[in-house]
């Protein structure tokens, strides 16, 4: 972590200028924020950001090989296919842990991936609230590889769109204005002109689907799909025009699929000194193995429901299917963000736009989440100030 900008940050930091910075959110979208920001970004030295992405590089280089696909068949369970596949995920995220080597450096640990969706018009709003209330200097930057906002925006906005006008492209979610992540879509309205639309609002009419747009039925020619499986999953008796598995006439982006074969799924596979040994329930034998090292999650589950932090081979023993869950290897996250009444825990999210005609995708710009509890996320933080959702600045990415 940068040094020098945290100290200024810090001896510049009020909770005055910290509620200004929440009024004027608020003010802008009226009973939309739905979780906590923390009171600071992070600020990233150069060589730990080519950290991220040397860690980030080589995760894509698994990603990209010939027989992708093929390795990941068993990643998406039976019944959940859904047609019209693209060849990249076009989204991407990767999660790290930012923690200590035995060397005692500070170095990213990977946590987890999604080939999925994530707050991207939001981050780039969030970053510009902090420049303004903060005063953050014009020599760091939340974006990657050069990008400024606006050519973020841009880059953003082809992504969702591609070819096709702002009003046949929608944003998919159920029931959104239940979501905590809604003040994303206002601002892919704000942003795009993306509509957001409740699955169950969609209208199927042979292989073609429509919304209703000032009364009248609009056709939608892409989805910016936003719809977490595992939680569609837990809903019985939705009264559904248009199932995942249906055959139609629409290009995704985030296509369903890819939620699935990038997922925790892929941490078995991937290897490497920013890579924790992950395995699969069934291929681990956890009579004979120190479980005190390991965390348990579900292969699918979301925003941490469902992780073990302490389990037990008794507790293990009683899963069924053990092909959905896996071990990895316990990560310490380094309290390493010095607020002004002790030390914070961090993760990043690098977040990555793929462009479906170049071979790699695009490192865009992140997201960063503090943490005082056991686990990383707003739900876990509740009750602690100087912690949730905020963003990286680092020097870095204007290069």
């Amino acid at each position: 972590m940068h040094q020098d900008f945290r100290n200024t940050f810090n001896d510049q930091f009020s909770n005055d200028k910290y509620q200004s910075f929440l009024e004027s959110i608020l003010q802008d979208f009226p009973g939309v924020l739905d979780f906590r920001i923390a009171e600071t970004p992070i600020f990233l030295t150069d060589s730990f950001v080519e950290k991220c992405t040397a860690a980030g590089d080589e995760i894509i280089d698994f990603i990209g090989q010939s027989d992708f696909k093929k390795q990941t068949e068993k990643a998406i369970p039976e019944g959940m296919f859904t047609p019209n596949e693209d060849d990249c995920p076009q989204l991407l995220s990767i999660d790290f842990a930012i923690s200590r080597n035995e060397a005692g450096e500070l170095t990213p640990y990977l946590i987890e991936l999604q080939g999925f969706a994530t707050l991207f018009n939001y981050q780039s709003y969030l970053a510009e609230k902090y420049v303004t209330h903060f005063n953050i200097p014009d020599t760091l930057t939340p974006f990657f590889n050069g990008l400024n906002r606006q050519e973020f925006l841009s880059l953003l906005k082809n992504t969702l769109l591609a070819e096709f006008p702002a009003e046949e492209v929608i944003l998919l979610e159920l029931f959104p204005d239940k979501q905590k992540t809604r003040i994303d879509f206002v601002l892919a309205k704000r942003d795009f002109g993306i509509e957001t639309v409740c699955l169950t609002q969609i209208i199927k009419k042979d292989r073609n689907l429509f919304y209703l747009k000032d009364g009248k039925l609009q056709k939608i020619s892409r989805i910016y799909n936003r719809v977490i499986l595992d939680e569609l999953a837990t809903y019985q008796n939705l009264n559904l025009s248009f199932q995942f598995s249906d055959d139609v006439d629409v290009s995704w982006v985030a296509h369903p699929n890819w939620f699935f074969r990038i997922s925790k799924y892929l941490l078995p596979f991937l290897k490497g000194k920013y890579m924790p040994k992950s395995y699969f329930l069934n291929d681990f034998d956890f009579q004979t193995e120190d479980l005190d090292k390991y965390v348990l999650k579900p292969l699918y589950s979301f925003a941490g429901s469902g992780v073990d932090l302490h389990p037990t081979a008794e507790k293990l023993a009683l899963i069924q299917d053990k092909s959905q869950y896996l071990l990895q290897e316990k990560v310490s996250y380094e309290p390493v963000i010095e607020s002004l009444n002790g030390q914070v825990k961090a993760e990043l999210r690098l977040m990555y736009l793929w462009d479906k005609t170049k071979a790699r995708p695009t490192l865009a710009t992140n997201i960063t989440r503090l943490s005082r509890g056991e686990m990383i996320g707003v739900r876990y933080n509740h009750s602690f100030d100087w912690v949730g959702g905020s963003i990286g600045f680092s020097q870095k990415g204007l290069k």
